[in-house]
C-alpha cells in the first residue's frame, strides 16, 4: 500500500490559506451586493441568463452553469421569480423541460448591481493579485479544470464566456426561435463569437 502524500510544510500554509481566502472572497463579493437584494450565488444566475440566447436558459443548462444542484437552484429560482427578476416557462418541445427567463426587471437590476460587483471584485481580487499572479491564478485552475473529477467525468465549459463590458451594445441579431429548443447545449452556448450568448450584453462577474 502506497503511503499518503502528506502535504509539506509550504503546501499545507498555501492550502490553509486559500481556503480561508476563498471564504473571504466569497463573503465580500455577496457583502457588495446585499445593496441590492442580492446574493452572490441570484447575480451569478442573472449574469447567465443574460448571456444566454434570448437571455433564458434549460434549468438544466443553468444549474451547470452555476454549479448549483437543481434542487438548489429550483429554490433560489422560486424565490427570483416572486421578487419579478425572472420568469419560468415549459418548453414547447419537451414538456419535461423548462426554461428559466430574465424579465425586464432582471435585466435592470443586473445593470445598476454590476458596476459594484466588478469593483468589488477588483479591489479584493484583481488589484492584490497583480497581473502575473491573476495570470498564475487562471493557469492552475485551469488545470484543475483540466484534470476528471473522481467519476471520470470533466466540468462543463462551454458556459465560461468572454463577455461584452456593460457598456457595450449588444449586437442586433435575429436568434433562434423555439423550434431549436432541443437542440445540444453545446451549440446553444457555442464559443463563436457570433453565437447569441457571445454576442448577447454581459456583466464581467465570477
Amino acid at each position: 500500500m502506497s503511503q499518503t502524500p502528506w502535504l509539506n510544510e509550504s503546501e499545507q500554509r498555501i492550502w490553509r490559506t486559500y481556503l480561508l481566502g476563498a471564504a473571504e472572497l466569497w463573503q465580500r463579493l455577496d457583502q457588495a451586493l446585499r445593496p441590492f437584494n442580492l446574493s452572490l450565488n441570484e447575480y451569478s444566475i442573472l449574469v447567465c441568463l443574460s448571456e444566454g440566447p434570448d437571455q433564458r436558459l434549460r434549468m438544466s443548462e443553468l444549474a451547470d452553469a452555476v454549479h448549483q444542484s437543481r434542487s438548489r437552484l429550483t429554490h433560489t429560482i422560486t424565490r427570483m421569480e416572486a421578487a419579478g427578476l425572472v420568469r419560468r416557462e415549459a418548453s414547447r418541445s419537451d414538456r419535461r423541460g423548462v426554461w428559466a427567463e430574465l424579465t425586464q426587471r432582471g435585466v435592470e437590476l443586473l445593470q445598476e448591481s454590476a458596476p459594484a460587483h466588478v469593483e468589488s471584485v477588483r479591489r479584493h481580487l484583481i488589484g492584490p493579485a497583480g497581473p502575473d499572479d491573476w495570470e498564475a491564478l487562471g493557469r492552475v485552475f485551469d488545470g484543475l479544470l483540466d484534470t476528471p473529477r473522481d467519476d471520470g467525468t470533466l466540468t462543463p465549459r462551454h458556459f465560461i464566456l468572454v463577455a461584452p463590458t456593460p457598456t457595450s451594445d449588444p449586437d442586433d441579431e435575429d436568434v433562434a426561435d423555439d423550434t431549436d429548443d432541443a437542440e445540444d447545449a453545446d451549440d446553444c452556448l457555442s464559443e463563436d463569437p457570433e453565437s447569441p450568448a457571445a454576442s448577447s450584453g454581459g456583466y464581467v462577474r465570477h
